[in-house]
């Protein structure tokens, strides 16, 4: 499988993290990308008309377009290892946070964006307040439910990712404060190999 990779973003780090989880790392060749929310990348266009990371295509051609598509695949090559967790309770746990997880790392991308690409006069403050205060309904939602992150799966990848971006690109944001449990739990899923291979660099 190539994917079209960008060292920075956290959603090809859960793609990379789920491939580490799943002893499939070796068969996943990166390739460069110049992909920003204001241009896409014409390179990866072709394949995937957004132009946006994280991309793959295997070696018939077919497009994988979207970290959760990817994951899914990943979690196809491997299935006894339980990335994706079969139909019943602890499928839908899964991926509820790996929804909240998702919509954390949505909002902090675009805060991100915000603060780091918009011309200081045309910003928002309401907009990015608002954003935050999703990030922080996300994090308290994950440390209500830290007891169903024990057990590695896709809510779990995406939790360590989201919370690894929050560290990477908001250093000042006290996310820990209140949250005590996901938190303790982050520390200790932060020397993963999963996320010590896949940490993020600018």
């Amino acid at each position: 499988m190539k994917l079209y990779f960008s060292p920075a973003s956290p959603y090809v780090r859960k793609v990379m993290a789920s491939a580490w989880q799943l002893g499939l790392q070796d068969e996943v060749e990166k390739l460069p990308s110049a992909a920003s929310p204001v241009k896409r990348d014409m390179t990866i266009a072709p394949v995937n008309p957004l132009g946006k990371v994280p991309t793959a295509f295997l070696d018939d051609g077919t497009a994988l377009i979207d970290s959760r598509t990817i994951c899914e695949y990943l979690h196809s090559r491997a299935p006894e290892k339980g990335l994706f967790p079969d139909v019943g309770p602890d499928r839908w746990e899964a991926l509820r946070l790996h929804a909240i997880a998702d919509g954390v790392i949505d909002a902090a991308l675009l805060a991100r964006y915000e603060l780091a690409m918009r011309p200081t006069g045309m910003r928002w403050d309401d907009w990015t307040r608002g954003l935050m205060s999703k990030i922080d309904a996300g994090v308290s939602a994950l440390e209500l439910s830290v007891a169903n992150l024990e057990t590695p799966h896709i809510g779990t990848i995406t939790a360590g990712c989201a919370l690894g971006y929050l560290d990477f690109r908001f250093p000042d944001l006290d996310w820990r404060k209140g949250n005590d449990r996901i938190a303790d739990w982050w520390s200790k899923f932060a020397t993963a190999r999963c996320m010590t291979e896949t940490l993020p660099t600018s």
